[in-house]
């Protein structure tokens, strides 16, 4: 029997999402289960364009200034009231265990947009590729495919309106869907091909329109087909053959394509294949719902499953983020226990708010008062989340975020730590971006003498990540530092062999053209950087034996001795001006990121597994061969010198990540903002050594 989708309620369409929010589920507890699983999402948004136009089909015609309020209002009454419980209580939990960071910086801007439906276009704009570590991190992340559906939803019912009027403007409103989703398609093949647009394209809803409007269409020829028909009409023995061999050869595809699909290559061309399977099942349901395929999908598991679905994709994603920042999902126990959260959570939002506001409480108010009191709520929701992220620091369990003068090298601490001095703070444009201007203000103590009127920090993250001490360096002497930091590109990294960022070059030799513009004899330059390879990164733990023989390789030794060249070459101009240049030695590398592994609640996450210290003979001897380079590069440059943090970093037998129960470090290779105070008296001495009372008479090293 054919079935109008338009008439009623279709059972095997529960049992399809129930399959794609199964398949994202499983992508996300682990993505070797079902490694294009991510494409459940598009197998979602053609689904949502066949139900919207059959929900908006089969209800009485109205004018159209009052049918579009009626489909704001169902639309908001079916997505704003368990989304805006999930944000607000995600977000508290949020604030309360997850510390800021590099992989949870985006999270906050994702969650306060995620209200408004445009949380998609934050992670396009923010780089964070959904196949990340900052999106497996951002508790927000899976509200991008909201925001799609969300900004679909503005504009269909205009496109949408020719065809509730009838007649030929339901050929217009196919034109206008037709035309649409082509367009949007080919955009998603433009991006596709370009790798440097693979997490814009995964994001836009430009790029995923297609999905969407391609559920449209296939109900709009349906029901054309099906014009006058009754309900059901008999459909002969052969044909229910096609429409069964038809309905498992899709369900094969769509099976394949969830296993198959790429990352970076969706919606194109890796999201061709589910779209397509899905518009094949529900043809082929539709036009025989007995199939053999059809049952399977209709059987009561799957449309307890299908009628959750939302309420499940909403939950299943910060339950599993929030246990990665705190008890990790890693082992069986684990998993099962976050399957289980994810339940329980979506039950009781399916039960209590999904369910009473599509239902009983739909007819208390008329649909405009709906659509009003709907972007209210949503507004302020956003607003309270954001009070939550400012006062973190007072509602956070976190230590981190409780002492953030500790833990954050930033140097927002430097007013309180000099009240009678004023920081000054300014960039400017070069070449290579902008650089950063430390300047001291109007000041009581008088500046220190014998110290340079300028230094120049030039070099990747770690450059940047002397922000707290370089903070307190112009109070201190009264030098102007300028601070040139772009991360992933060093200055001198020794470690080039291993490969470079793209750009990375041109910015570097815009950065040395810059400060040779700018320095003056006796000037400093500071050229800092990560020189080892890591043992940890915030969200992973690195083999630290194959890091290590891999810093001993002869490809190791041959791209170091390169470098070494190299890097005299590029900088002799600058020493042979008078200007004196600052080699960092190789700051110690900790086996965990200590930020991590901070409190009670998540001192036993698998990321905390290793001891968080290391041997100072070990550090040393892992360092080794970078530092003997490094000093090589300084005696080919006249009037260079290593400046060397670890003496000062590490006790006399361990290099560890805090000392008198405050952290030295904050993630396994930045210091933390008492790290950056605890080297601020060796970097002055390294500054200037031959002008400070009681100096080294000017060697290879400064502690």
């Amino acid at each position: 029997m054919t079935m109008d989708p338009s008439r009623g309620y279709v059972p095997h369409i529960d049992g399809l999402r129930a399959i794609a929010v199964l398949s994202v589920i499983l992508f996300h507890l682990d993505p070797s289960w079902l490694p294009g699983g991510f494409t459940g999402v598009d197998v979602f948004f053609v689904i949502s364009g066949f139900v919207v136009s059959a929900s908006v089909q089969r209800l009485p015609l109205l004018p159209p200034g009052a049918s579009m309020l009626r489909f704001y209002a169902r639309r908001m009454r079916r997505i704003a009231p368990a989304l805006l419980l999930c944000l607000l209580l995600t977000s508290v939990a949020s604030v309360l265990l997850i510390p800021d960071s590099w992989l949870s910086e985006a999270s906050a801007k994702t969650g306060r947009m995620a209200f408004i439906g445009f949380s998609n276009w934050v992670l396009a704009a923010s780089g964070n590729d959904y196949f990340g570590p900052r999106a497996d991190y951002n508790p927000f992340t899976h509200t991008w495919s909201l925001g799609v559906e969300e900004q679909f939803y503005l504009v269909f019912p205009l496109l949408f309106l020719g065809w509730v009027r009838g007649g030929r403007a339901r050929w217009v409103a196919l034109g206008l869907f037709a035309v649409g989703t082509a367009a949007s398609l080919g955009h998603a093949a433009m991006l596709g091909t370009r790798p440097e647009d693979a997490t814009r394209a995964f994001f836009v809803s430009t790029t995923r329109f297609w999905q969407l409007g391609a559920g449209v269409l296939l109900f709009q020829l349906l029901h054309l087909r099906t014009a006058g028909a009754a309900a059901a009409v008999p459909v002969a023995r052969p044909a229910r053959a096609g429409w069964s061999l038809l309905a498992l050869g899709a369900l094969v595809l769509l099976v394949g394509s969830l296993w198959s699909a790429r990352a970076g290559r969706s919606p194109w061309p890796d999201g061709i294949a589910p779209v397509a399977a899905t518009c094949a099942l529900l043809l082929a349901l539709q036009a025989h719902p007995q199939a053999w395929v059809g049952r399977v999908l209709s059987c009561a598991p799957l449309r307890v499953v299908g009628l959750m679905s939302y309420s499940l994709y909403l939950w299943h994603w910060p339950v599993l983020v929030l246990m990665r920042w705190t008890t990790g999902i890693e082992s069986a126990a684990l998993r099962i226990t976050a399957l289980a959260l994810t339940a329980a959570l979506a039950w009781v939002s399916w039960r209590l708010v999904e369910r009473p506001f599509r239902g009983p409480l739909a007819a208390r108010w008329p649909d405009r008062r709906w659509v009003l009191g709907g972007v209210v709520a949503l507004v302020l929701g956003g607003g309270l989340q954001t009070l939550l992220y400012k006062q973190s620091a007072a509602l956070s369990l976190s230590t981190v975020n409780r002492h953030p003068a500790d833990w954050y090298p930033d140097g927002k601490d430097v007013a309180s730590a000099y009240p009678d001095c004023a920081l000054v703070r300014a960039s400017e444009p070069f070449a290579g971006g902008q650089v950063r201007r430390l300047a001291r203000g109007e000041c009581t103590r008088p500046a220190a003498a014998g110290m340079p009127a300028q230094l120049f920090v030039a070099g990747d993250s770690h450059a940047m990540g002397y922000m707290g001490l370089l903070s307190r360096l112009p109070l201190e002497t009264g030098t102007t530092v300028w601070l040139y930091g772009r991360g992933g590109c060093p200055q001198v990294s020794m470690q080039a062999w291993r490969g470079q960022g793209a750009g990375c070059a041109d910015h570097d030799a815009s950065v040395r053209a810059d400060i040779a513009a700018r320095a003056r004899p006796g000037d400093v330059v500071l050229l800092a950087s990560l020189r080892v390879p890591r043992l940890s990164d915030q969200f992973a733990l690195f083999d630290a034996q194959a890091q290590l023989a891999g810093e001993y390789s002869d490809a190791a030794r041959e791209g170091r001795a390169a470098e070494v060249k190299a890097a005299i070459a590029l900088w002799e101009p600058v020493a042979r001006s008078g200007v004196r240049i600052l080699l960092e030695a190789p700051k110690p590398v900790l086996p965990a990121p200590p930020f991590r592994c901070s409190d009670r609640f998540n001192a036993h996450n698998p990321i905390c597994a290793r001891r968080l210290s290391t041997p100072r003979g070990e550090m040393e001897h892992y360092r080794a061969p970078v530092l003997q380079s490094l000093h090589e590069v300084a005696a080919g440059l006249p009037g260079a010198q290593v400046w060397d943090p670890l003496p000062v970093l590490c006790d006399a037998d361990r290099c560890g990540p805090s000392r008198d129960g405050r952290p030295v470090f904050f993630d396994g290779d930045h210091l933390s903002g008492y790290g950056n105070r605890l080297l601020l008296p060796s970097l002055l001495k390294a500054m200037a050594p031959a002008r400070l009372p009681g100096a080294p008479p000017g060697p290879h090293s400064g502690s």
